[in-house]
């Protein structure tokens, strides 16, 4: 059967597991934003990274799709979750928009949605690079890219950030001993 399916639209197996992939992470993504119940939207947006990080295993960047999973579906969408459910929120606390807040935002969707139709419209044309090297997503190359001389100081500046910002959850944390 899976034969015949690929035959009949004579697509390659990783063009077709593109376009189902693709078609999750649509479908994920609709349902995060049309849910009325705020734990099925990051539900939804859970699949929907899971869909995105099947899109980086096809382009060969394994270590990229392991960190969004770990990041990304582990730990900014727990914190989502314990946020919604410690706020509690339902119909009867949710205040009524008002109707110029509500056409404000269809107009800013519809002129985003236009925006990206006329990009989708132009990137038609663009052509491929097809002389990409083969060890481009892996660890090592991502290593030696990262502590080379030219992306030494950005990753030492974003690493003192951290820190400092860790330092200062800890300092706004902690208990004043009386």
């Amino acid at each position: 059967m899976r034969y015949t399916l690929r035959l009949m639209l004579g697509l390659t197996t990783e063009a077709l597991v593109f376009y189902i992939l693709s078609a999750i992470a649509i479908t994920g993504a609709l349902f995060t934003v049309f849910s009325r119940n705020p734990v099925y939207s990051v539900l939804s947006l859970i699949v929907t990274f899971f869909a995105i990080a099947g899109h980086y295993f096809l382009m060969n960047t394994q270590f990229l799709a392991t960190v969004h999973i770990i990041v990304y579906t582990g730990a900014i969408m727990v914190l989502f979750l314990y946020v919604i459910m410690m706020l509690n929120l339902n119909k009867e606390a949710e205040p009524n928009k008002p109707l110029l807040s509500k056409i404000a935002a269809v107009i800013s969707g519809g002129s985003l949605m236009l925006v990206l139709i006329v990009a989708l419209k132009d990137a038609s044309n663009m052509k491929i690079n097809s002389n990409i090297d083969e060890n481009i997503g892996s660890i090592g190359y991502l290593g030696k890219v990262l502590y080379s001389s030219s992306f030494v100081l950005p990753f030492e500046v974003s690493a003192i950030l951290f820190l400092t910002g860790m330092v200062g959850a800890v300092m706004l944390g902690k208990k004043e001993i009386q």
